[in-house]
């Protein structure tokens, strides 16, 4: 029998009705076995008392981990009342993983088949722990066709997983590339420094989300990466315009002294924002909307913030295109790139295009950054680990077509 003390006295546990406590009476010895059974006790509590959809949850969690058959009872007591899909087929899980030790053939059988239905590689782990130890030919067999099931299941989520990291990833080369599609692929410049106007492009969220947090509600916090997007394009493309009008206007058809150039700016540009916000990473936060993720299957889920990247380089790419290709300023950069003379023939203001077209791949590049900003941490080296591949893409892609960009990107990804 337990007592709970309380100043030298004793009480029922349930009732909390004084006891007198019996001379024999020893103390409970606190160890990894008794810290597992109150463990296990709360979840149980939990499940019945709890208003609290979250709670129940991990409470069914923790009960499936270390199932038990006397527990049986109080989950199916919690099944009768418990009105939320996915926590009562969690506890439908738990009751069949309670049953897999049961001294009845037919339970263990019928246990077998349930937990087969869940396709999880915890229940997974459940059944060859219990397939080690069985030795009922019937038993057994029912065992080893649950895991082959699961098996089977958590092969396709395999590639599930593998072609979403692959789009992913391609995503992400295609927003770090698309920019230098226009710098390099149109206009032929070798821009060494685009990784740092994709750091710069980073470092505006990272403003814009200390703005949200010093000005704005706390309620109104999400929106700061809404509010980042046109900061982070007009910060690089400003930086890129500057960069043009100051420097790459003076060494067109110099790709050597382009590219040295455009170097030793990069290296400054990373000095200067070291200076400005030190050396260390910083944190830019996901939004709520884009915390968690979709799960599709028991070993599949598609976090939101690489869902929102896929879909922000989609938007992006086609205002790309309908800029480039519908555009009176798309027309004057693509006749720019193609016949310099016969353009400024026709009263084009060549330098003033070059500049728009700079500043466009150049916040281009801040976008991109700022997609970043939400995968990883923000830190001074951010464009150094893209640069190398965003040449790739577009070298790959065949310069100037950007179509092939996106090609290569998922290629590549």
């Amino acid at each position: 029998k337990v007592f709970v003390m309380k100043d030298d006295k004793g009480y029922d546990p349930v009732t909390g009705a004084e006891l007198k406590v019996p001379d024999t009476a020893e103390d409970v010895v606190n160890n990894n076995m008794m810290r597992g059974a109150f463990d296990a006790a709360q979840s149980v509590l939990k499940l019945v008392n709890s208003k609290d959809e979250a709670v129940r949850l991990e409470a069914a969690n923790a009960l499936l981990k270390d199932p038990s058959e006397s527990r049986i009872p109080m989950v199916e007591k919690a099944l009768a009342v418990e009105t939320n899909p996915s926590i009562k087929a969690k506890l439908e899980l738990v009751r069949a993983a309670s049953l897999l030790n049961s001294a009845d053939k037919d339970k263990r059988i019928a246990a077998a088949g349930a937990l087969a239905e869940s396709k999880s590689p915890d229940t997974k782990l459940l059944l060859n722990e219990r397939l080690s130890e069985e030795s009922e030919p019937d038993v057994k067999a029912a065992l080893q066709k649950a895991i082959a099931g699961i098996d089977g299941a958590l092969v396709w989520g395999d590639r599930i997983n593998a072609i979403f990291s692959g789009i992913s990833l391609g995503s992400v080369l295609l927003l770090a590339a698309l920019g230098l599609a226009i710098t390099y692929g149109l206009m032929g410049v070798i821009n060494m420094a685009h990784g740092e106007l994709m750091m710069i492009g980073a470092y505006a969220t990272y403003v814009m989300q200390g703005v949200f947090q010093r000005f704005f509600p706390e309620s109104m916090f999400g929106w700061y990466l809404v509010a980042a997007i046109p900061v982070a394009f007009l910060t690089s493309a400003l930086v890129g315009a500057i960069l043009e009008r100051g420097v790459i206007r003076f060494l067109y058809g110099r790709p050597l002294e382009t590219l040295l150039a455009t170097w030793g700016i990069s290296l400054m540009l990373q000095q200067l924002v070291r200076s400005i916000f030190g050396a260390q990473n910083v944190g830019v936060e996901n939004p709520g909307w884009m915390s968690g993720g979709f799960t599709m299957l028991s070993n599949v889920t598609l976090p939101w913030n690489r869902i929102g990247i896929i879909v922000f380089a989609v938007l992006v790419l086609l205002a790309m295109g309908w800029l480039i290709g519908k555009t009176r300023l798309g027309l004057f950069v693509r006749g720019v790139t193609q016949n310099r003379p016969i353009a400024s023939c026709m009263g084009v203001n060549t330098a003033r295009i070059d500049t728009y077209a700079f500043a466009l791949g150049s916040g281009i590049a801040g976008l991109a950054g700022c997609a970043l900003s939400q995968i990883g941490n923000v830190g001074p080296d951010l464009g150094q680990s893209y640069i190398v591949d965003s040449f790739m893409v577009v070298v790959m892609g065949g310069v100037g077509q950007l179509a092939g960009t996106v090609y290569a990107a998922m290629g590549l990804g």
